[in-house]
């Protein structure tokens, strides 16, 4: 695995770790706070729907970095221009999960 890839690996890893305590914190919170059932019921779904962290630019531009250079920046080059941008910084944040689920697919049939 080359050094971009272990790179954008520890992120991740990382991310999850922090996803990880930040359930833990909540569950203590929780069980200290005296909240009745009920309301532990409906924080705890609204905590899964936020639970997903916001894609940034940082975690979007290893993993086509890493493809262009593993051969594939004709295809990268296209994605791109799938979200309407000649550039990564170009892309709308919005569209970055699809852009990295296009990603995988071009990763993949290699």
């Amino acid at each position: 695995m080359s050094k971009m890839a272990d790179m954008a690996q520890t992120i991740e890893d990382l991310h999850r770790a922090a996803a990880a305590i930040n359930d833990a914190a909540e569950w203590l919170a929780q069980q200290f706070s005296g909240q009745d059932e009920s309301k532990q019921q409906s924080s705890k779904s609204a905590a899964k729907k936020d639970e997903k962290p916001e894609l940034k630019l940082e975690d979007v531009r290893p993993v086509l970095a890493n493809l262009s250079r593993a051969g594939h920046t004709a295809e990268v080059r296209e994605l791109l221009q799938k979200y309407g941008a000649a550039r990564l910084s170009a892309v709308d944040p919005a569209n970055y999960e699809a852009l990295l689920k296009d990603a995988e697919v071009i990763g993949n049939g290699s």
